[in-house]
């Protein structure tokens, strides 16, 4: 009977992942189908950091700016620019002929409100706001940007590429409170969203904008043309990794773009697979400071100190190569930010200590509620590591276990843990959400701010600022070092350490080395 149960077990599945990756001959147009890394819920990019609603973004949006390959910011949405000599006015001009998914043209107006919408969100963006920035339109295609000083990284600010990447949206929708996430979706960008065919923990589709307006360059990084070369695409959410590596090998999928470390050494040496790095990637554990016990900083340090990243990262399970054993830095190791002030007395786990430091903290046995992904195999790893490392030092741990995106929901509440709220929950940041004192949002320390976990220290929130506007090269390097030990004193998070993750790809796909790290832009693939 056991052996009858698993069978008809197996059978169940397979008939499930069949009835949801339809057979390559059964396609009527030419289709790309893709298994994202998690489910997608929240339509918005510009109201969560949560990478799925990122990545949905850059199928539908366009940005005004974009990195290239090289990391250098490029027009995308804007034909030209203009600065004055002092730094203090910028005039912009749209790129003729762009157009809404509604047909509407896209103008000034819609790229200021979008902008402004932004930086309401947006540590640039409130960056922005501090050296003085008033956004207006001119004309239908041009505007204007005044400055009361000078504010070296404008370009840098408009060409984020994530964690609050700035899409552009029709005026109407800009306009709309930030309180709540977007479900009407009207883009630029290179595919329409299918909200006909959308089933949230299934699939969702896209297929080819008719009215996108290609740049002329080549596509490099997320600038350039992003002129699609799949009528369709379908990304497939198969949380089951062994269900979604079936598929791939069976030709049912072309594209995993989170592999588990588990497959990397058979996707090695699979003459059918194309293996590659999707950039450096930092574990992170997001803590909220508005109640017990993570508002006081003291337990916060008692955490750091009983981290031992080499644990966190070999749980993940990728290989030595493609993890280190300890990155002191909270702005990625190998980046030009890349400094180890403050990190001393935490280069080593030291439990003992951990439990001692607790115990001056005056901790008084508060419930800690771990937010556990159910269904993010390295979430779910590292969320056990810290369940099990937190009770080790003496934290009175309750798992909470959900899927990613339900975790990504509930991390916006605000009420106490034992109202509905939670107390930390561990995620991951690819390098461009932490190569920075601005890039990483998690260290943005602004009192009043609106990220998971609230982190408020006047001091770390005013040495960023002081960074920001510095230009002499050497009090710069000096004022990153200054935010760093202060990080280090206050810990907004705690870095779980870094690694390099892998996402896989059949070698009959096209384009796959024009693929930028860590963010899909399927744009430049081809079959």
């Amino acid at each position: 009977m056991r052996l009858n149960h698993f069978a008809c077990a197996a059978a169940l599945l397979a008939a499930t992942v069949a009835a949801l990756v339809p057979a390559p001959a059964q396609a009527q147009t030419k289709t790309l189908r893709f298994v994202p890394h998690a489910d997608l819920k929240i339509l918005d990019p510009g109201f969560t950091t949560a990478y799925i609603s990122r990545n949905f973004g850059y199928m539908v949006y366009d940005t005004l700016f974009a990195l290239d390959g090289n990391g250098k910011p490029q027009p995308q949405m804007v034909d030209s620019y203009t600065r004055s000599q002092d730094g203090l006015a910028w005039t912009f001009v749209l790129r003729p002929g762009l157009k809404f998914s509604d047909g509407k043209d896209v103008t000034a107006a819609d790229a200021v409100a979008s902008i402004e919408r932004w930086a309401m969100r947006d540590p640039f963006g409130a960056a922005l706001k501090n050296a003085g920035a008033q956004w207006a339109g001119i004309d239908a295609a041009t505007f204007r940007l005044s400055l009361k000083r000078p504010f070296e990284m404008v370009l840098d600010a408009l060409s984020k590429p994530s964690s609050f990447a700035l899409v552009v949206l029709p005026q109407r929708l800009a306009q709309r409170p930030t309180t709540a996430p977007l479900s009407e979706v009207v883009g630029s960008g290179p595919y329409l969203f299918k909200r006909d065919e959308w089933v949230p923990g299934n699939k969702t589709v896209f297929v080819r904008n008719p009215g996108y307006v290609p740049r002329k360059e080549p596509p490099s990084g997320l600038a350039g043309s992003k002129q699609a070369h799949f009528d369709r695409i379908e990304w497939l959410y198969l949380p089951d990794s062994n269900s979604a590596v079936a598929a791939l090998r069976r030709g049912e999928v072309d594209f995993i773009e989170s592999l588990p470390a588990d497959f990397i050494a058979s996707m090695q040496t699979d003459p059918g697979m194309n293996l590659q790095s999707s950039g450096a990637y930092q574990g992170q554990l997001v803590m909220n400071h508005l109640h017990p016990p993570f508002d006081n900083p003291k337990v916060r340090q008692a955490v750091l100190q009983a981290v031992d990243q080499e644990r966190f990262m070999a749980a993940i399970g990728y290989p030595p190569n493609m993890r280190m054993a300890h990155c002191a830095t909270y702005f990625i190791c190998g980046s030009p930010n890349e400094t180890a002030a403050g990190a001393e007395p935490y280069r080593k786990a030291d439990l003992a200590r951990a439990r001692q430091m607790l115990r001056d903290a005056g901790y008084k046995n508060e419930k800690v509620l771990l937010l556990v992904p159910s269904d993010v195999t390295y979430l779910n790893a590292l969320a056990l590591v810290m369940q099990q490392t937190m009770k080790s030092i003496g934290l009175n741990v309750e798992p909470v276990t959900m899927d990613w995106s339900s975790v990504t929901a509930r991390r916006a509440k605000r009420n106490a843990p034992d109202a509905g709220g939670w107390s930390a929950y561990a995620t991951v940041a690819n390098e461009f959400s932490a190569n920075s004192p601005i890039a990483n949002i998690y260290l943005s320390a602004a009192c009043g701010n609106t990220l998971p976990g609230w982190p408020c220290d006047q001091r770390l929130d005013a040495l960023r600022a002081a960074w920001l506007y510095e230009t002499a090269p050497a009090r710069r390097r000096q004022l990153l070092d200054d935010f760093q030990r202060r990080a280090y004193e206050t810990v907004p998070y705690v870095s779980l350490g870094q690694y390099q993750a892998a996402s896989v790809a059949r070698k009959e796909l096209k384009g796959t080395d024009k693929l930028w790290a860590g963010i899909p832009n399927l744009w430049v693939l081809d079959k």
